[in-house]
């Protein structure tokens, strides 16, 4: 088995795009009509299924950092890159507590995002 996707709730897809396609660098992917607005991002043979609908979930109150949140982990050939591209938008991020080239950040809407140095190996036991 593996991960086909993700779905992601979202208020503005535009927005959101922004965020995703923009400044972390996925491609949309063909989407169908659901009857909803909302985009499809491709990411590593998997994708994120961005749902513009009414969230259920609190975004306030969540822990400030999105380690400690329930988040999405995606790999990053260029994390200085992103870091730049990060800053020049003016969203904040904090890095990654375990020591690895990490960091944490979070969408328009609230949801975790870490991304990681595609240097960094996993120690499998």
């Amino acid at each position: 088995m593996h991960i086909h996707h993700v779905s992601l709730l979202v208020a503005d897809t535009g927005r959101s795009l922004v965020f995703y396609r923009d400044i972390l660098g996925l491609s949309e992917a063909l989407r169908p009509d659901l009857g909803f607005p909302g985009a499809w991002l491709a990411v590593g043979g998997q994708q994120i299924h961005l749902l513009e609908l009414p969230n259920p979930d609190p975004v306030q109150g969540r822990p400030e950092h999105g380690g400690r949140d329930r988040h999405l982990a995606l790999s990053c050939p260029d994390l200085d890159g992103l870091i730049a591209r990060l800053e020049a938008a003016g969203i904040a991020y904090t890095r990654s507590r375990s020591g690895r080239a990490a960091l944490f950040c979070r969408d328009p809407d609230g949801n975790a995002v870490e991304l990681i140095a595609d240097s960094w190996e996993p120690v499998v036991v």
